[in-house]
């Protein structure tokens, strides 16, 4: 009979051993834990020691810190028809524990499934330019659409960075020869432009040296100089009867 005691006290400290440990959960400083008692929401515990009655409270943990989300590779269709494939990386962390524990069944995949749907959707309003040259802003587009629909499920996104925009082999060559031909348009801009400008000094310079005569021979005597020296040849050049002019002019009386 002693033995029978003996035997049903350790059973019953057992028991209570395991109900007690059972009761215990320690959450660490990133988690909290969503409370339910007999189903119904009771508090946000944590972090630290928390005590749950098994049987009549419920706990689900929640972790903080930022998750980082890749979001797989979106067929996406330009505004100007170009078919591209997008991918792109969502960090998002949980604000509210309650409201992403209550109003949405599993936050993780319904995060997911919305920035997928958002990326296609935002990328489709644009062209294919847009998508490559103004990324940045793109990014912000995705980024506020989806913190103003997960804010009731207790999420804050708090950054978008689209990765990758991969096209098909015709559309890169394409794109290729847009480029080749943009660089030559702008070099024969800039050449169009730099013959502008010379043909504008020529002609000031020109207006300049027909208002004095001197200046025009003495240019003349100049270029002749110049292309003697640069020759070993003789070369005859025809000589202005204007200098002859003027030094005869010179010398008649009076001549000042």
């Amino acid at each position: 009979m002693f033995f029978d005691l003996q035997f049903g006290f350790g059973v019953l400290l057992i028991l209570l051993l395991a109900l007690v440990v059972s009761a215990i959960r320690i959450l660490r400083e990133y988690e909290r834990g969503v409370v339910f008692l007999l189903g119904r929401f009771w508090k946000v515990k944590g972090p630290g020691l928390v005590i749950i009655i098994p049987g009549v409270m419920q706990m689900v943990k929640v972790d903080l810190r930022v998750v980082t989300m890749d979001v797989p590779p979106q067929d996406v269709i330009s505004r100007d028809n170009v078919s591209v494939k997008v991918n792109a990386v969502v960090f998002f962390r949980v604000i509210d524990p309650q409201k992403a524990i209550i109003q949405v069944e599993n936050y993780l995949m319904a995060t997911s499934q919305l920035a997928q749907t958002t990326l296609r959707v935002v990328l489709g309003k644009h062209e294919l330019d847009e998508m490559l040259a103004e990324r940045e802003r793109l990014n912000l587009d995705v980024q506020r659409i989806l913190d103003s629909q997960t804010d009731g499920w207790g999420i804050k996104v708090t950054n978008v960075e689209i990765k990758h925009i991969d096209l098909n082999e015709s559309m890169i060559r394409a794109i290729a020869r847009q480029a080749e031909a943009e660089r030559e348009r702008r070099a024969k801009v800039i050449h169009a432009e730099g013959e502008k400008q010379a043909s504008a000094s020529l002609l000031e310079a020109a207006q300049m040296l027909a208002q004095q005569p001197e200046a025009m021979q003495l240019r003349y005597l100049q270029t002749m100089t110049q292309v003697a020296g640069d020759r070993g040849s003789t070369i005859v050049f025809p000589l202005p009867m204007d200098i002859f002019k003027h030094l005869l002019g010179a010398d008649k009386p009076g001549a000042s």
